[in-house]
């Protein structure tokens, strides 16, 4: 076993509907969680028509234009891997931070696979949500954004933009963390 740093890095995405494969990851905002200033944002072209309305309502979104701007998603793909492994470098592990997780997560994780074979998050994600119902005791339907919110007290908002949300998401993320005695004295 080594003893390499664990890199918490919170990730958001804006998706043209619910399922990878079927519908389009459309933006990506990703940035150090201990370090907020190391950040990597871009834009996809779609891989599929299929839309659903009120997803891209949420993001205010064009699929049209995100196919002259976004970047092919293998490109786009290349260019995370590349950011994700500069941020942790030799002796960091990077470890997928979201808020609702299993979401981000699938989409992150079937593009990397589909269009680079492998993941340098491994097989795993860490949900916020379900971090602060174990630091806090509550239940499943209080782990909403707003009630961790109205809770925590963040200084920022989330927006639907992918990297102001993966911003937001590290702030909630590092006040979970220090709701966890355990964590918050490995963190500070």
């Amino acid at each position: 076993m080594t003893n390499k740093t664990e890199i918490f890095l919170s990730i958001d995405v804006e998706t043209s509907g619910p399922i990878p494969g079927e519908y389009s990851m459309l933006t990506l905002g990703a940035c150090n969680v201990d370090d907020p200033g190391q950040v990597f944002s871009c834009e996809f072209k779609p891989i599929s028509d299929k839309v659903d309305v009120k997803a891209m309502e949420v993001t205010g979104l064009s699929l049209t234009k995100l196919a002259v701007d976004g970047l092919a998603p293998e490109i786009a793909m290349a260019k995370f891997r590349s950011w994700v492994e500069e941020v942790a470098g030799e002796q960091g592990t990077p470890v997928f931070v979201g808020l609702n997780a299993p979401f981000d997560w699938s989409f992150v994780n079937y593009y990397f696979h589909r269009y680079l074979q492998a993941n340098p998050f491994g097989f795993a994600a860490l949900d916020i949500k379900a971090l602060y119902m174990g630091a806090t005791g509550c239940s499943w339907g209080d782990t909403r954004s707003s009630q961790m919110a109205a809770h925590l007290q963040p200084k920022s908002k989330g927006d639907h933009q992918a990297l102001h949300d993966a911003l937001y998401q590290a702030e909630l993320f590092k006040l979970v963390r220090n709701l966890a005695p355990r964590l918050g004295e490995q963190r500070g």
